[in-house]
């Protein structure tokens, strides 16, 4: 009868190697006393020999379990989707070529979603944990930060202490469409931000401000809208900047699906989206692809950030500095066709505005 071959076990791989079991597990588990050419060579030789480490026994060496945290809450405006997919594979392509794995959560609401890191972290299904869409004053940064759990940020908050993150600049994004839109000869630049209370509202909402201030335009308050997040939202934060005195040329928008209803009350007003009324959004979803006019917007590779959200966890469990860990990068700008040269004056399109309302008031009756 053939035997059945029993698993590499980690003195195996301290004999083919010519070193101690010491040795092995500490290379395996990235002391910085090892140094990277023994480092490789070890993982180069577990890999060879499939060795795998019991996860029980290497908790108890450790006090870790290997396992990357991560509770999202349903409460979101959007559930976190269309991007969710894709940024959960960064996440698990990262943390499975360090041998890490991904234990998920969803919660109801942000108390939830405190109680749920607290459980996770007591009963051990977790060593830290990444915070998705982050708030100006975040609780479950708040929580982590007292019971000394480490967490990385995917956005950034108001008190910095001990946070570390990678985050999109769509503060940037915002000066950058400014620009834009004023090198067209756009001068009535409205703005609409977007969820209350989220930490990249406010930055966005910031990056609009410097943005009028880098082309000389005064920032009036009378142009930035309600907040907006869904279409419902943008169509009507939309409709009362279209029917101010003053109306804007073009809009800014802080999220995609609030720009998706601002095409709606343009077009209910009679105007042309990319014509008469400018459109420059964020977020890059499948459906701006796929509107007419194609909705001119920034992107971001959530699966890169996934990716980069991983290893900052890890590094940051593994003790290094959270001041350390901080990372920005750039949207992608999709230059589509929402967004042209102006082609009225704010005066004008007043007045076209107010003829076309005219218009269907006496077919109405």
């Amino acid at each position: 009868m053939k035997s059945i071959k029993s698993r590499t076990t980690i003195g195996d791989l301290a004999a083919f190697l010519g070193v101690t079991k010491s040795t092995v597990s500490r290379a395996l588990n990235d002391y910085p006393d090892i140094s990277e050419t023994t480092r490789l060579r070890v993982r180069k030789a577990a890999s060879a020999m499939s060795y795998r480490p019991l996860s029980h026994a290497q908790a108890i060496k450790t006090g870790r379990v290997r396992s990357i945290g991560l509770v999202l809450q349903v409460s979101e405006h959007d559930g976190h989707r269309p991007f969710l997919a894709d940024f959960l594979a960064g996440i698990t392509q990262a943390a499975s070529e360090q041998d890490w794995t991904l234990t998920i959560a969803t919660a109801a609401n942000v108390d939830d979603a405190v109680r749920l890191l607290n459980k996770l972290s007591e009963e051990r299904k977790a060593d830290g944990f990444i915070l998705p869409r982050t708030y100006v004053n975040d609780l479950r940064i708040k929580a982590l930060r007292e019971q000394l759990i480490p967490f990385v940020l995917y956005g950034r908050t108001a008190d910095i202490a001990e946070c570390s993150w990678f985050d999109i600049a769509g503060e940037d994004a915002m000066v950058d469409a400014v620009e834009r839109l004023y090198n067209l000869g756009h001068r009535r630049i409205a703005f609409l931000p977007g969820g209350e209370g989220y930490n990249y509202s406010v930055l966005r909402h910031e990056g609009y401000k410097v943005g009028l201030e880098k082309v000389g335009i005064e920032y009036d308050d009378r142009l930035v809208g309600n907040n907006a997040v869904n279409q419902e939202q943008g169509r009507r934060a939309a409709d009362l900047l279209l029917h101010s005195r003053v109306p804007p040329t073009a809009i800014i928008c802080s999220v995609d699906l609030a720009a998706l209803g601002a095409y709606e009350a343009i077009e209910h007003a009679g105007l042309a989206v990319g014509k008469d009324i400018s459109i420059i959004s964020y977020d890059g979803i499948p459906e701006g692809a796929i509107v007419t006019p194609s909705l001119s917007t920034f992107a971001v590779n959530t699966r890169h950030a996934g990716e980069r959200l991983t290893d900052l966890l890890i590094r940051r469990i593994r003790g290094e500095a959270a001041q350390e860990l901080r990372e920005l990068a750039q949207a992608d700008f999709l230059d589509r066709q929402s967004h042209g040269p102006r082609t009225r004056t704010s005066k004008e399109l007043a007045q076209l505005l107010e003829t076309k309302s005219n218009y269907r008031e006496e077919n109405d009756e």
